[in-house]
């Protein structure tokens, strides 16, 4: 078989792989106090959350994830007394997918830009993963925004690629690879973020999968995996320059982002505190809910634990480290 006839039998395969997505009615935020929006930010549609009052607290996904990952942190984050905003962000979920409009500096332009048009001075940032690297880099660009950093299993100094988005980052073949976006291919990718697959269930897989038919959604991550750096944060020391309080949160068992980033990142960041989440994978946040919720509102409320500060109002101090366990 020739060289395009085989690509064209992928293709094919590809396409009858595909699962129908959950209908519109079942996606989250449905079926919870929230409720989504969309808005335009910085020239991109974004699909959004954004709900309470007191200090905001803006929460950044990873790569080819939505504001779903954040549903166990959103209800008591708001209960507790913050507002709480969480976004699709350019080219995943439901937000638009543009061709470009995906390196560093856009996406730090986006987070600002959005601020602006919620009218927040500064928030805390809670980033994961690629979200994480974000949120990172606009306390570098904007320090008067940022008043406190939360980050779990970031991205910064690169990522252990799964094969399927190893192979989606090659020019010609990744337009190939990128065609295949079946719902079994969403599972496997999820739970290999987890340290225990049983711990995802099928109903996470369908919201994962939801956005991944979309026309455009191919487009937009083979634009993430050719334009963004997820190595934009080692080599030069820049993090020194972060005076912004912050807890880095690592599953002990992460796959995609090896336990020693985030030790590098606690070495770096000269007001940080490293807490290793045992029998947690990379996506810590939804395989260990109960204690990084615990974690995080500890953080809201008193500033790092062996470090007592306002995430707002704090002073230069050095890292720490602890794990937590169940």
């Amino acid at each position: 078989m020739n060289r395009p006839v085989a690509l064209a039998a992928l293709t094919l395969f590809a396409c009858a792989c595909r699962a129908r997505p959950i209908p519109e009615a079942e996606r989250y935020p449905a079926g919870t106090p929230f409720r989504a929006q969309y808005r335009t930010i910085d020239g991109t549609r974004l699909r959004m959350i954004d709900s309470g009052n007191g200090t905001p607290v803006v929460f950044i996904h990873g790569i080819g994830a939505s504001l779903y990952s954040w549903r166990h942190q959103l209800p008591p984050v708001l209960s507790a007394g913050y507002r709480v905003i969480a976004f699709d962000n350019r080219g995943f979920g439901f937000s638009e997918q543009p061709g470009h409009g995906y390196h560093n500096s856009d996406y730090v332009r986006l987070v600002v830009a959005l601020l602006d048009s919620l009218g927040i001075a500064s928030a805390v940032l809670v980033g994961h993963s690629m979200g994480g690297e974000i949120a990172a880099e606009v306390a570098l660009t904007y320090p008067d925004r940022v008043r406190g950093l939360v980050l779990m299993d970031a991205a910064g100094y690169g990522v252990r690629w799964p094969g399927v988005l190893k192979l989606a980052r090659w020019p010609f073949i990744g337009a190939v690879v990128t065609t295949f976006r079946g719902r079994w291919i969403t599972g496997r990718m999820l739970r290999s973020s987890f340290a225990d697959p049983n711990n995802v269930t099928e109903a996470d897989v369908d919201q994962y999968y939801a956005p991944v038919p979309q026309g455009g959604f191919g487009r937009a991550l083979r634009g993430v995996l050719r334009e963004f750096r997820f190595d934009s944060l080692g080599g030069r020391g820049r993090l020194g320059r972060v005076q912004t309080p912050t807890l880095i949160l690592w599953g002990a068992a992460d796959r995609w982002i090896p336990l020693r980033d985030g030790a590098q990142f606690a070495r770096e960041l000269p007001r940080s505190e490293l807490v290793v989440i045992e029998r947690s994978g990379h996506n810590v946040a939804d395989e260990s809910p109960d204690r990084v919720n615990r974690l995080l509102l500890d953080f809201l409320k008193e500033g790092l634990s062996r470090i007592p500060e306002n995430v707002a109002w704090s002073s230069p101090s050095s890292p720490s480290s602890r794990f937590s366990s169940p």
